[in-house]
């Protein structure tokens, strides 16, 4: 990425006139507002999943499920390190997510003294038919983009996730 006051675009090509600072303050700011309203939306989608899911279920075991869910097998110390949460707080979401059916322990044929979370098939089914009104949205959102705007976008978060993680 262009250093503020370098006259090299993010793409690389030369830009006509040199950036300021403050219109890289602008644009930054732009958009932060506009990750802002996406991050805004994305959690009210969460809580409607939750919701039908589990009524009452909030959204941190919603995520916590849905983890699992997409490891399809794994430790509680791994949940914990994955989504930076406190083990006790953990061990009462693995609980209610087990007592809801959603996922089962079992113990890990490896090693025997460690516990291995999984989800149950009708987790899945619940989780299928929690997640199937907003199915397609991003597409249907996407759908009058030209797919080599939908690359540039894929390919710009991913260099800024990356820079984010590095730094």
């Amino acid at each position: 990425m262009a250093a503020a006051g370098s006259d090299a675009s993010v793409s690389g090509t030369e830009a006509s006139v040199p950036e300021t600072d403050e219109e890289r303050i602008a644009a930054v700011t732009a958009l932060e507002s506009e990750f802002g309203e996406l991050i805004t939306h994305f959690r009210r989608t969460v809580m409607a999943n939750a919701t039908r899911l589990s009524p009452g279920m909030l959204p941190g075991a919603y995520k916590t499920f849905t983890t699992i869910v997409r490891y399809g097998t794994c430790t509680a110390s791994t949940l914990a390190e994955v989504l930076q949460m406190d083990k006790g707080q953990l061990s009462r979401t693995i609980r209610e997510l087990e007592d809801l059916g959603l996922i089962q322990r079992t113990p890990d044929a490896a090693d025997r003294r460690s516990i291995v979370i999984s989800p149950t098939d009708e987790g899945l089914a619940r989780l299928a038919a929690a997640r199937r009104p907003q199915e397609g949205a991003v597409l249907r959102a996407l759908s009058p983009w030209p797919v080599e705007d939908i690359h540039s976008l894929t390919e710009l978060l991913h260099r800024l996730t990356s820079a984010a993680r590095e730094a």
